[in-house]
């Protein structure tokens, strides 16, 4: 009798410790909970630190720099490394300014003074770089914002990246602020209103970490139709007849432009596919001097903290996982390298098809249409920010398809010249 008695004593204690954990979590929940700021006041981040500090005190860690082997937040130039980044953008603003991004708290004054800014910019370059665009959505509504000059919107813009774009101010829970991704996850049948809170750690990255174009000219558009895929963004692309972002001034192709596709190689990639969120390598979890445990707002690469990012799930130890990072990497570089100087090459072998009397014009057009893919493949490591890593095997086969190409691109160019040459009449010797 004292048995089953002893049985369902332990039984009814195990339970009574289960709800006491669960009204501990709720009470820890509810004490943190929101900042009680309106959505005005919420665009500034330093009025959330009284309420988190520990969490604030990480966000103020982005303002530092710091490179580590293939990239980095130090605000220098692509082209240094990589120079041919200036053939291959040539007649793009891209071609005059472009640098590793620095930390999410310089996102408005970097944007406000880059070089590649137009008197026409239209105020949708601003649309990830600040918490107030969400206001300027709500006050312009989106049609008026995206009618509105950029430079009329920078005027009015104080606030960097920060909490409110990720935190509704009254519960702190996850949200998304940016139309733009609401919008192309719907039209890919998910409603982003029901996503689990481990979705919504990676969705509140994804609302700008990501490929996108201006549709119109000026409205904020990802195109994830067809899938997150190289090729089915490209076919995408494809399908919008005439499509470009600009003239190539010596290949003359219709040039497309990646922006920076971290969400679409995360979610196709290892970690994406197997449930990580974002946020569990990139806001791990610390823990202060007192022991008190925190979410870190440092967004940084995680060879900056790799025990709280990777050994929870990776037990192999810090320098295994430095030497598997630096493996996965340094491949990728390597091809991406030699992928540039080959397209470089192409585009100056179209140049050469385009000056030679009686050049194949079919044959240049195919050129042409070839360089426009192996840039587009090629553009999709260089411009994201892993260096191949949230998704390796894409990202060596990308790289491949992009050598292939040009390559081939080159042939195309050469052939043409041939039958140029060959239809020139030979002048008499003299």
């Amino acid at each position: 009798m004292w048995q089953k008695a002893k049985k369902w004593l332990l039984i009814g204690m195990s339970i009574t410790s289960i709800f006491a954990l669960a009204a501990c979590g709720s009470n820890t929940s509810s004490q943190q909970g929101g900042v009680g700021l309106s959505e005005e006041e919420a665009v500034d981040s330093s009025l959330w630190k009284d309420k988190y500090p520990l969490q604030y005190a990480s966000y103020l860690k982005n303002k530092e720099g710091g490179m580590t082997e293939f990239g980095g937040s130090d605000k220098v130039p692509k082209a240094d490394t990589e120079p041919e980044i200036k053939k291959l953008f040539a007649g793009y603003g891209f071609s005059k300014d472009y640098n590793e991004d620095r930390g999410h708290v310089y996102a408005v004054e970097d944007v406000t003074s880059t070089k590649r800014l137009k008197p026409n910019t239209p105020a949708t370059c601003m649309t990830c770089k600040s918490t107030q665009v969400p206001l300027f959505y709500k006050k312009l509504g989106e049609d008026g914002y995206y009618n509105t000059l950029f430079s009329d919107i920078a005027k009015q813009t104080k606030h960097s990246i920060g909490c409110s774009d990720c935190h509704d101010p009254k519960t702190n829970e996850l949200r998304v602020t940016r139309p733009a991704f609401i919008e192309a996850m719907k039209r890919r049948g998910i409603d982003v209103t029901k996503a689990t809170r481990q979705e919504m750690r990676s969705y509140v990255c994804g609302q700008c970490h990501v490929e996108y174009y201006f549709d119109k000219g000026k409205v904020l558009t990802f195109p994830w139709d067809n899938g997150f895929g190289v090729d089915d963004i490209e076919k995408y692309y494809d399908a919008k007849q005439g499509f470009k972002d600009w003239e190539h001034p010596d290949s003359k192709a219709p040039m497309r432009k990646v922006q920076h596709p971290e969400f679409e190689w995360w979610i196709t990639g290892t970690h994406g596919t197997a449930g990580v969120a974002c946020a569990d390598c990139h806001m791990p979890y610390m823990r202060d001097a007192s022991g008190e445990k925190y979410s870190s707002h440092w967004w940084t690469s995680p060879l900056k903290t790799l025990e709280q990012s990777c050994t929870k799930c990776h037990t192999q130890g810090t320098d295994w996982l430095k030497q598997k990072v630096h493996d996965i990497q340094s491949r990728t570089w390597e091809l991406q390298t030699i992928a540039s100087k080959e397209i470089a090459k192409a585009h100056d072998q179209i140049k050469l098809a385009l000056a030679t009397p009686g050049a194949d014009q079919n044959l240049i057009a195919q050129a042409q249409r070839k360089v426009v893919q192996a840039q587009w493949r090629w553009d999709w490591i260089a411009a994201e920010n892993s260096r191949g890593f949230h998704n390796p095997d894409m990202a060596l086969n990308t790289l491949g398809k992009a050598i292939l190409m040009a390559k081939e691109t080159q042939e195309l160019a050469q052939q043409a010249m041939a039958k140029g040459q060959k239809a020139q009449p030979v002048k008499p010797a003299q």
